[in-house]
């Protein structure tokens, strides 16, 4: 057995990308020749300018786009040309999502909102509920479990779309601009929780973020420049 098919490192090997305006009829490259490898138990941040492809090179390993050329591997599994079922079914079961935006339904309480990935794995409501909540005390959220998504803090939010991300135990998580939205406390607060799950629970995170100070307490750092990668 190769140590790719041994490794649970999210991969990407000599990944490109290209949006095609329809208006001017030409792609734009947005993403050119990346490779990179996050580990189990680490949280890899990716810095740079807006609109150098740091999103989309996040969506690509999410697996909701697909890359021009090269390829995603998750532990081990070839996923650039898998077909759209094997994804879908890869991306509910192995990879969380938290973004800038919390996304959060208002109407549903903290833990309806969290759990809902669970459920569409197709856990058993009680064994939903159950990891979900040890989820929510570990952010400091329990008590407020039954609140309503609309009465929650910003930084509340946050933390529950943070659990929502981790409640179905994925292997990776992908954050785009957590802390975006959050004051100086809160963004701090926010990546540690990021940090401590990564650590205890051997998952492979990647962070996109505008702030160095954080991405600097990460286990690493790289920059991105049009489309490259260049450290």
């Amino acid at each position: 057995m190769s140590d790719r098919e041994i490794s649970h490192d999210l991969v990407a090997e000599k990944v490109s990308f290209s949006f095609y305006d329809s208006n001017f009829k030409r792609s734009t490259e947005v993403i050119r020749n990346v490779s990179l490898s996050a580990k189990p138990g680490e949280v890899t941040a990716i810095v740079g300018p807006s609109g150098c492809g740091k999103s989309t090179l996040l969506y690509l390993l999410g697996l909701l786009e697909r890359p021009a050329s090269g390829e995603i591997f998750l532990s081990g599994k070839s996923m650039a040309e898998a077909d759209d079922a094997s994804r879908t079914s890869e991306r509910n079961l192995s990879i969380g999502f938290v973004f800038q935006f919390h996304f959060l339904i208002k109407e549903l309480t903290a833990l309806e909102n969290a759990r809902l990935p669970a459920l569409k794995s197709g856990k058993d409501r009680g064994l939903a509920d159950a990891q979900t909540l040890a989820v929510l005390d570990r952010l400091g959220l329990r008590a407020k479990a039954d609140r309503p998504a609309s009465k929650l803090s910003g930084g509340e939010q946050q933390r529950v779309a943070i659990a929502r991300a981790l409640a179905n135990s994925p292997r990776y998580l992908l954050a785009d601009e957590p802390t975006g939205n959050l004051d100086s406390s809160n963004s701090s607060l926010v990546f540690d929780l990021l940090m401590e799950f990564a650590c205890e629970k051997s998952i492979a995170v990647v962070l996109v973020t505008h702030n160095l100070d954080l991405a600097a307490r990460s286990h690493r750092m790289l920059e991105m420049r049009d489309g490259e990668l260049i450290s």
